[in-house]
């Protein structure tokens, strides 16, 4: 669990400390192995034969951890994965990144990567860029015909290039997918109508370790009219929900951008923003793993207990996330 900087009276602290207590027990009955710090010893099976990784080192005969984290196991390979470290990117990884520089025929963004993520011209969803369009194939040594929906991407011209600034700017918030790395860095994709520019919201930082790999990282929560992107990079999206457009809606929409803004943000799905943004900052300090439904647990524990989107961020309501957590866990394992 991660160090608090909160001003807990002593009730609260031994509150806290025995939650926590509570969940490392409930935890480490799981994976005893899982976690390690400087100097712990790693069990390995020295009759098959293994291979030391990151992390790791021979001590008088054992594998000792030279970095606090989680031991991962790959066939024979043994190694430490750092809990604190920068985000390590993967292909397929969802992820949310600010502008940072605008270039010829890409957007350099800021990913907490090592190094900023490029995102080229011809790797956008343009409004009038795709095309369907139906191939049929014929095979000549077979006797059926195969059909199927292919896509096609238009040109990008000069006046696309051009007009880079009026897709993305410097520090426009981007949801975009990791493509893979190349010659000159990691680059990014935005394809699909679900990524792009993030509006009328806030962008949180958490340590990319709490944002576990998931089937959805994008989530819309109807019940309180915004939408949840989960970043696998640690930076979180909470803002208002934004419907899906085919294109010729998404062209009208960029002209009409073009002069002002078209609504406001509703005062009540602002409150709703604001709530989960503290949620989310609540369960970081806590070192909790964001998950869509223990933010929605937060949120509505916040509502339960009448209390306004300030208050959430007071030592007492980040106790009591703690001992909720911890009771919720306990009650998992007594049901198996």
């Amino acid at each position: 669990m991660r160090g608090l900087q909160l001003p807990l009276s002593q009730t609260q602290k031994v509150r806290l400390q025995k939650a926590l207590q509570q969940l490392e027990s409930l935890s480490s009955k799981v994976n005893s192995d899982a976690s390690v710090t400087v100097a712990d010893s790693i069990s390995v099976n020295h009759e098959d034969g293994f291979l030391k990784g990151h992390g790791t080192t021979d001590l008088k005969g054992e594998v000792v951890a030279t970095v606090c984290g989680v031991v991962e196991r790959v066939n024979k390979l043994v190694y430490v994965r750092t809990l604190r470290s920068r985000y390590k990117p993967e292909v397929g990884d969802i992820v949310v990144g600010r502008v940072v520089e605008v270039v010829q025929k890409r957007w350099k963004l800021e990913i907490n990567y090592s190094q900023n993520a490029t995102l080229m011209l011809s790797s956008m969803n343009l409004p009038d860029g795709i095309q369907p369009k139906l191939k049929r194939y014929v095979g000549l040594q077979v006797s059926f015909m195969a059909c199927s929906i292919y896509f096609v991407q238009r040109r990008r011209t000069a006046l696309d290039e051009l007009n880079m600034r009026s897709v993305f700017e410097e520090n426009d918030v981007v949801c975009a997918e990791v493509r893979g790395f190349q010659h000159d860095g990691l680059h990014l994709q935005a394809r699909s109508q679900k990524y792009g520019k993030l509006k009328r919201g806030q962008l949180l930082t958490v340590t990319p370790y709490l944002v576990k790999k998931q089937k959805q990282h994008i989530h819309h929560i109807e019940q309180y009219g915004i939408d949840l992107i989960l970043g696998c990079n640690g930076f979180i999206w909470v803002g208002e929900h934004i419907e899906a457009k085919d294109d010729d809606d998404m062209a009208d929409q960029a002209k009409q951008s073009e002069g002002q803004e078209q609504s406001f943000t509703a005062l009540e799905t602002r409150k709703y923003i604001c709530r989960t943004a503290n949620a989310v900052r609540v369960l970081s300090n806590l070192g909790f793993n964001m998950t869509l439904e223990i933010i929605k647990e937060t949120v509505n524990l916040s509502l339960t207990l009448n209390l306004d989107a300030h208050e959430m961020l007071s030592s007492e309501f980040c106790v009591l996330v703690a001992e909720k957590e911890a009771e919720r866990r306990s009650s998992i394992k007594k049901k198996r």
